[in-house]
């Protein structure tokens, strides 16, 4: 058989990748419970991406199949075994500060700016036109290929969960959902709500009507904001806060509504996989009005956040840090941060763990840390590691792709992020973020390069051909 090149293969159809790019990142598919129907358990944004890509992949000759409107797949080929590539077309919030519309897909630079380019829009559309590719082509191939398609990878993965409850497990797969050269350790995956059991209510100087920061476990909050009933002067109050911003250098503003003191302050936002990469307004403002002579419930609540979690990203005063050889470091990203006076406080946050971590010793130390502390552990959710022997046959192939055309050694990775391909007992994360580059997800003016779009596409093209062999 001649040799392909698959470079030339994504040129020809270089236009159209981008324009149903661009077409899927148009959609603002972001979980939406508030807004649900029988045939959107999810909201109507989700749905919508989900179905773009069902009919694409129909009108392009590949076999759609909608899965209780929570996922889908197109699929083709002929073989008992089936591959698998596991992609999603949810999106985090956008968040503020973008320099263009983050669902108007603007091309400047090379580049496609949207929330979603890089994580997992870009990436889908790339696995999709390498599908696309070699079922053109005509190949030879002795799988099935299956793109599976979900719409809730960024929260609760109940697609996933009722996509295998009714259908088939691929024998291998891919998830285009990370980086680049392999990804094949996942750290676990906890997230959980620390819950502040309810106290006697003392009254203090200054009293906190309501605090909050964060709408995801997995980001990094980037804007935080409280209110004050401030008994002593208000005025005092504010110099503090100011001084105490400017000291660490955050955008930050005050202003009085109704008698009432409104504090903001502006952090950075990236995935919660690890916060050093962000800076975490929630906790920064927690940290100030830790030092403020606030009601008791509120004082206990933003000492206990300032003392546990700010500047302490790794567990460490929480009394569970871990690291392993295999996949790093335990890391702790509190997401979800508020604070009532009629509910108390309440503390979101995922824990991304070791590959070798026992999640039920360290929650058992959480509890007893938290029993003693006036809280308690509420929403747990686990989620266990994932780890694929280097010497498989799918991470094999996969590095032989990799490194035939990019001339680089494709080495192995572990991460903190969790993507689709833990649904698989032999699956990896592969691309589409190229060694060197910026990891962008989950931040304001989010892109994917168009060359490593297309290159990309290449790649996967390839991978597929030699995966279902």
């Amino acid at each position: 058989m001649t040799k392909i090149n698959w470079m030339d293969e994504v040129e020809k159809r270089k236009e159209n990748l981008l324009k149903d790019t661009q077409n899927l990142l148009h959609i603002k598919s972001l979980l939406d419970e508030e807004n649900t129907f029988p045939d959107a358990p999810l909201g109507k944004g989700v749905k919508e991406a989900l179905d773009f890509m069902l009919n694409l992949g129909e009108k392009d000759g590949f076999i759609p199949k909608n899965v209780g409107n929570l996922a889908g797949h197109l699929e083709f080929g002929e073989g008992e075994e089936l591959l698998g590539i596991l992609c999603h077309v949810d999106v985090v919030p956008e968040g503020d500060g973008w320099s263009s519309d983050p669902f108007a897909a603007d091309i400047r630079d090379g580049k496609i700016f949207a929330r979603g380019a890089i994580d997992d829009k870009g990436p889908t559309m790339a696995a999709y036109y390498a599908m696309k590719i070699v079922k053109e082509l005509g190949l030879p191939l002795k799988k099935r290929v299956r793109m599976i398609i979900g719409t809730d990878e960024e929260s609760d993965w109940r697609c996933v969960e009722h996509y295998f409850e009714h259908e088939e497990m691929p024998a291998l797969g891919f998830a285009p959902d990370a980086d680049f050269p392999i990804i094949n350790a996942e750290k676990g995956v906890a997230d959980m709500d620390f819950v502040q059991k309810p106290t006697g209510e003392e009254t203090g100087k200054v009293e906190v009507i309501s605090f909050i920061s964060g709408k995801r476990y997995n980001m990094v909050p980037d804007h935080a904001t409280v209110t004050l009933n401030s008994i002593e002067n208000q005025m005092d109050v504010v110099q503090r806060f100011t001084d105490y911003m400017k000291r660490h250098q955050l955008e930050h503003h005050s202003h009085v509504k109704n008698g009432e003191l409104i504090l903001e302050v502006k952090g950075i936002s990236a995935h919660g996989m690890e916060p050093k990469k962000g800076i975490n307004a929630g906790l920064f403002l927690a940290d100030f009005l830790s030092k403020l002579e606030l009601n008791a419930a509120a004082s206990d609540y933003f000492k206990f956040v300032s003392h546990y979690f700010h500047n302490d990203s790794r567990g460490i005063n929480l009394g569970v840090d871990y690291s392993d050889d295999v996949s790093g470091e335990l890391t702790i990203n509190p997401g979800k941060l508020s604070y009532t006076r009629q509910s108390g406080g309440s503390i979101g946050l995922t824990c991304r763990y070791p590959v070798t971590n026992n999640m039920e010793e360290t929650k058992e130390k959480l509890d007893q840390l938290l029993e003693a502390k006036g809280f308690a552990i509420e929403k747990f959710k686990d989620t266990k590691p994932h780890y694929v022997d280097e010497n498989e046959f799918l991470i094999q192939t996969l590095k032989n792709v990799y490194e035939e055309h990019t001339g680089e050694k494709a080495y192995l990775i572990a991460i903190g992020g969790g993507t689709y391909a833990r649904s698989l007992k032999s699956g990896v994360a592969f691309g589409p973020l190229f060694p060197g580059r910026p990891d962008i997800a989950h931040q304001k003016d989010e892109y994917i390069l168009i060359d490593d779009l297309l290159k990309a596409t290449a790649i996967y093209a390839q991978a597929i051909y030699e995966l279902a062999q």
